[in-house]
């Protein structure tokens, strides 16, 4: 599928601030797309800019500012392709859960203990399934879908996995975690993914930066599932950022400072995205 991606970020202060460094994750992964053309303005321009790889494998953008300013925008526009992944076939794994694996790749960190409700909520969906993984991956996508009220939420971090799993009510990125932790509990080596995906079904019929989770299979590597769309991450999704958790996949990250006691600013963005097959 080829995608076309005009991405806009514009933050706007009420006073003159000094920019602080900036690190940008808006560039598609390496290896999951093939890239055509990719775009990166920034307003002020900076002093420096330098891209680098991190721990995770993602390219990142450093970027250091000069003077003060009232405005940052930043706008990535590109063009990729992706390809169909082939469907996921179980190889005969043993049932879950399952333990410490040393197949786990070095790149994920223990996360924080799994809260006893998530733990709960998915061994139950695993007997459902007669722990397969395969199987419990496929009813966790469903059951997601299915039973959550999906919307968007522009501010905020990812809710827990608790608060989410309780109210069944969340942003794509808290259904993400949901379904991490829901993985995790299982001894299923799981990450978070940002980037773009084809279908334009949002409640106010506007594109988003989404997320969507992946979990590590043996034998198979990193497979998504996007629970919020009720489907197995193929050739309609473009990953920018994978990492442990939501925080080390934020877009933009970077502060400011300024003189005086009060100062206010304001975000607004806009996405665009253009398919063909």
């Amino acid at each position: 599928m080829r995608f076309r991606v005009r991405h806009f970020t514009c933050y706007s202060y009420s006073s003159p601030v000094t920019l602080g460094g900036h690190v940008l994750r808006l560039m598609p992964r390496r290896g999951a797309v093939a890239m055509n053309r990719y775009d990166l303005r920034i307003e002020p321009g900076p002093l420096l800019q330098s891209v680098r790889a991190d721990a995770w494998g993602n390219d990142v953008v450093d970027v250091v500012f000069a003077g003060e300013t009232t405005q940052l925008s930043i706008e990535t526009q590109f063009e990729v392709v992706t390809e169909a992944l082939p469907t996921v076939q179980d190889p005969g794994w043993p049932p879950l859960p399952w333990a410490c694996r040393d197949s786990t790749p070095p790149s994920v960190v223990a996360p924080p203990p799994v809260a006893p409700d998530v733990a709960s909520f998915a061994f139950d969906l695993a007997q459902r399934v007669g722990h397969r993984p395969l199987a419990f991956l496929e009813l966790l996508t469903r059951t997601l879908y299915e039973q959550t009220d999906r919307h968007i939420r522009i501010e905020g971090a990812a809710q827990t996995a608790s608060e989410t799993l309780r109210t069944m009510r969340g942003a794509c990125r808290d259904i993400t975690v949901l379904f991490l932790d829901a993985c995790r509990a299982l001894g299923l080596s799981g990450r978070f993914v940002s980037g773009y995906q084809a279908t334009a079904d949002t409640p106010d019929g506007q594109r988003h930066l989404h997320a969507w989770p992946e979990v590590h299979l043996p034998d198979v590597g990193w497979r998504g599932w996007d629970a919020t769309h009720g489907v197995a991450v193929s050739d309609g999704h473009v990953p920018l950022c994978a990492a442990p958790d939501q925080a080390q996949t934020m877009p933009v990250e970077g502060g400011f400072s300024f003189i005086g006691s009060t100062i206010s600013s304001s975000l607004t963005y806009s996405v665009y995205i253009e398919t063909a097959a």
